[in-house]
């Protein structure tokens, strides 16, 4: 069911919980990195952009829970028709041909 209350709010304590873990560490390391701790920087650019991509994700997931995807329609539309004609013309020809088990084995 698109939009159920649950999975919902199992999305947002899920960015509540990615958020409260990105902000105090981004903190940390930032005060390491101005008390002189080099490798610290690294860190320091690391826990916003893994903040900002749990912003992301938790949008994305919102919109497929509540059914919002936008689905890209392509040349790929046209193909999956063709494609079942293609295999809808195999099955014709082939259904007369017995699968190869180890029981009935070619020699």
């Amino acid at each position: 069911m698109a939009g159920e209350p649950k999975n919902i709010f199992r999305i947002h304590l899920g960015l509540f919980l990615a958020e409260l873990m990105c902000i105090p560490a981004f903190a940390f390391e930032m005060y390491r990195a101005l008390s002189g701790n080099i490798l610290s920087w690294a860190y320091v650019v690391e826990w916003p952009a893994l903040g900002i991509y749990a912003i992301y994700m938790w949008k994305k997931m919102l919109r497929e829970e509540r059914g919002q995807v936008k689905v890209k329609r392509s040349k790929g539309v046209e193909d999956d028709a063709r494609l079942e004609a293609w295999n809808a013309y195999l099955a014709s020809i082939h259904q007369s041909d017995q699968p190869v088990t180890p029981d009935n084995r070619e020699v």
